[in-house]
């Protein structure tokens, strides 16, 4: 058999395949000869940011990664937690944001398909979709047509596949147009001690290709994902897969059923770039190699190069290693659901990965140089910040116009408070947000607790295969969160905010924050403020995690989000560290959602204290100011305020949670009445070196809005007074059904008094408003 010759590359062909100069000198060195094409490709797909971390790596690793409940960490295709009595859970998070920008439907549609190949490749079942998206202004018809392909391509995979899609958040600013960023996040069961890893073993082991054919979609597509979005990216719209969710439902039911015939010995899909990424790193975590024939490959293309084999990102593929012996039993039960399966190759004692074609040696490189000895960037960090964030530290709210009583002059126009708060409920990022969820299957599978909209946090019963759902008493949490605003003007704050907030969602709902998984869109490490941005958020990121006793298992980064301005210039989007975090429910009559549910309750403010105007959400959209620092986070103040929420909602004595996040505590009440229609009169302490629209609109770290049976006051007061000392304050009381919002301050001087028809109306209809084309003086 003899070696393919190769060629060199012109520096454009080298380019092309996101290969630096100096790496592509590397990789002579490593191979002592230059490579071919199908070697170059494997290079450029394996050394890009998306598969290999080359900028990220050495700050990942100040994240903690073990706990007690922690089975499975980063390394492996998804993380997975001990939730007790024999049950485990998955769970993932990842990013398909260029894809997306390109051909939003497909892009959107496949991130979700390639989430859940994350979670049952390790074998647990699939039980719940998240999302964590960002658009630009939904003014923008660009923007309108991105944010509704993507919808309908999450819609139409989870739908399909029949796994529930059961919560998110969703963020419109102005710095993502042109760059929407998608992450999905997937949940999985598993009821058995055997997780399922990807390391490949056992010398002469047959390798087993599994699922849908290879065609030429998704060429490079993790290349594609590491590189900036330009005027020319239309035209990667190859590099964007095409997913098949009937198909993968199959894949489901198959895989979990070859796992359980004991028969196989390691798993990995084929997500980003392909059969490349699947043989280098299962040879690669088992230490050995790997020999595969793509003349074995089921394509569904004729005359396919071993490069468009091995960079396609068809979806709904997986490659196994199987027993010796054992092969027959395996092909047969993906035969019977109608799956592709093959013997394509097997594990090999030279830790290579060799790849056969039409009896030439296609390509032959070192697993460990695909996959583990990459190139690794370590970057000077910034001694200062740079200049956009000591600016924007310096602002405080002298600057803004004086306010009373009544409201405040808005850029030479008097706003009433009353009018402020329907604004920033009109606002997109704060707006109902049912215009999306409603088009999510959420109740399939019949375990969704807490429905999208109607709590901080989803809550999901965690029911064995066999068991009735009355047999089932505990749950899982779950969120993703992050207010990209606070992290672009403090990241190392506005990170671990992010951390603070997903933990207090749990907590809102009653559930133990148990691990996190998290997703780093950033802009281009290789520009010193990106760099600085990334590097500071990771910081934060872990300085919370040590604090909270929450664990990171995994997680993605995706780089080099930015797009050209209208001269040309690129801007990176709003640095955007997603923190998607579970959490345990330990019984599910003990939990509840953020609306007012009986008249006469009481409310409370927990974790009571100053709050601030500075980079919040009023700032930005009444004002156009983006200035200012994020709240700083308190830890041992959160971890009071959650534990004492979660113990009141375990001891029955809290109806009701909410926290406090964009908007301040005006939206905080607002929200909780809208739910249910129950109106609240609350009467607020004013000092006098405090602003009013503090008061009202201003944010603070660590806040939750809780209501409580007026029996159970004396108990829960003795224990908040124990527990947070001063750090809590009776505030009013939920009203009548149908009636109004009304704020006062503690002399009874009225701030807000608004319907809740009215308000309903406005948060409700916000974003569908925007979609209709009469709304926007549009004519079609």
């Amino acid at each position: 058999m003899s070696k393919t010759e190769p060629t060199p590359f012109s520096p454009e062909e080298i380019a092309a395949e996101g290969i630096k100069p100096e790496e592509y000198q590397e990789i002579v060195h490593r191979l002592g000869r230059h490579p071919n094409k199908a070697e170059l490709g494997m290079f450029g797909v394996m050394w890009s940011e998306h598969c290999c971390y080359k900028n990220s790596r050495p700050l990942l690793s100040q994240f903690p990664t073990t706990g007690e409940r922690v089975l499975v960490g980063p390394g492996e295709n998804a993380g997975v937690v001990d939730l007790g009595n024999g049950l485990r859970l998955a769970f993932k998070i990842e990013s398909h944001n260029h894809p997306s920008a390109v051909e939003p439907f497909q892009g959107a549609a496949t991130g979700v398909g390639g989430i859940l190949r994350d979670i049952f490749t390790m074998g647990a079942r699939p039980i719940a979709i998240l999302n964590s998206l960002r658009f630009g202004n939904l003014e923008d018809a660009r923007t309108r047509r991105i944010f509704q392909g993507v919808v309908e391509g999450i819609a139409h995979y989870g739908n399909c596949i029949g796994v529930p899609t059961v919560a998110g958040e969703i963020y419109f600013d102005s710095a993502y147009a042109g760059n929407p960023l998608v992450n999905a996040m997937a949940l999985g069961l598993m009821e058995t001690d055997e997780i399922v890893k990807s390391g490949a073993s056992g010398i002469g082991n047959p390798v087993l290709y599994v699922g849908s054919t290879t065609g030429r979609d998704g060429m490079g597509g993790a290349s594609f994902a590491s590189a900036e979005l330009t005027d020319n990216s239309m035209d990667d719209r190859p590099a964007v897969q095409v997913g098949d969710p009937f198909l993968e439902k199959s894949l489901v039911e198959a895989c979990l059923a070859a796992f359980k015939t004991g028969a196989v010995v390691a798993a990995q899909d084929m997500g980003a770039a392909g059969l490349t990424c699947s043989t280098s790193e299962m040879a690669d975590k088992g230490g050995v190699g790997i020999e595969l024939d793509l003349d074995l490959i089921p394509a569904r293309e004729t005359g396919m190069t071993p490069y468009e084999y091995l960079l396609s990102e068809s979806q709904e593929r997986m490659l196994f290693v199987a027993q010796k012996g054992r092969e027959a039993e395996l092909i047969e039960i993906f035969e019977r659901w109608g799956l592709h399966a093959v013997v394509a190759g097997s594990v090999i004692e030279q830790p290579v990965v060799r790849i056969l074609y039409q009896g030439t040696i296609a390509a032959e490189v070192t697993a460990t140089a695909l996959a583990d000895d990459t190139p690794i960037y370590k970057r000077e960090l910034l001694s200062e910040p740079p200049a956009y964030a000591v600016e924007a530290a310096q602002w405080t709210s002298e600057s803004l116009p004086g306010c009373d009583y009544q409201g405040i002059d808005v850029q030479g126009k008097y706003k009433t408070w009353n009018e402020i708060l329907l604004q920033l409920l009109d606002t997109p990022t704060i707006a109902s947000k049912q215009w999306v969820y409603r088009q999510y299957d959420h109740q399939v599978q019949n375990n969704t607790v807490l429905l999208p909209g109607g709590a901080d946090a989803a809550v999901i019963r965690i029911r064995p295969v066999d068991a009735k759902p009355q047999e089932c008493t505990i749950g899982v949490a779950a969120t993703t969160d992050c207010n990209p605003r606070y992290v672009y003007l403090d990241p190392y704050e506005g990170a671990k905010a992010a951390v603070a907030e997903a933990a207090r969602n749990l907590s809102c709902v009653g559930a133990e924050p148990l691990a996190v998984t998290d997703n780093l869109n950033f802009g281009s490490p290789e520009k010193p403020v990106g760099y600085w941005q990334l590097a500071n958020a990771c910081r934060g990121i872990a300085d919370a995690c040590r604090q909270l006793a929450t664990p990171v298992t995994g997680g993605n980064v995706s780089l080099y989000n930015e797009t050209l301005d209208s001269d040309g210039n690129p801007q990176p989007i709003y640095p955007t560290p997603v923190i998607g975090m579970v959490g345990l429910v330990p019984d599910l009559s003990k939990i509840c959602g953020q609306s007012w549910t009986n008249e006469k309750d009481l409310i409370y403010l927990l974790g009571y204290e100053h709050p601030s105007l500075s980079a919040s959400e009023y700032l930005a959209t009444i004002h156009k100011v983006v200035a200012g620092k994020p709240p700083s986070v308190d830890f041992e103040l959160e971890k009071n305020v959650q534990a004492v929420c979660r113990y009141g909602i375990r001891q029955g004595w809290i109806a009701s949670a909410h926290d406090l996040a964009e908007g301040g505590l005006a939206v905080a009440l607002a929200e909780a009445c809208i739910g249910n229609n129950f109106g609240a009169t609350v009467k607020m302490a004013v000092s006098e070196s405090q602003r009013l629209d503090e008061l009202l609109f201003g944010e603070v770290a660590s806040q939750i809005i809780v209501s409580v049976n007026p029996d159970n006051s004396q108990v829960w007061e003795a224990y908040l007074q124990e527990h947070l000392s001063d750090y809590w304050v009776k505030i009013g009381q939920v009203e009548q059904f149908g009636g109004d919002l009304n704020i006062l301050t503690n002399d009874n001087l009225s701030l807000i008094n608004v319907k809740i028809k009215e308000i309903s109306s406005t948060w409700s209809q916000a974003i569908e408003n925007r979609l209709i084309p009469n709304h926007l003086g549009e004519n079609h």
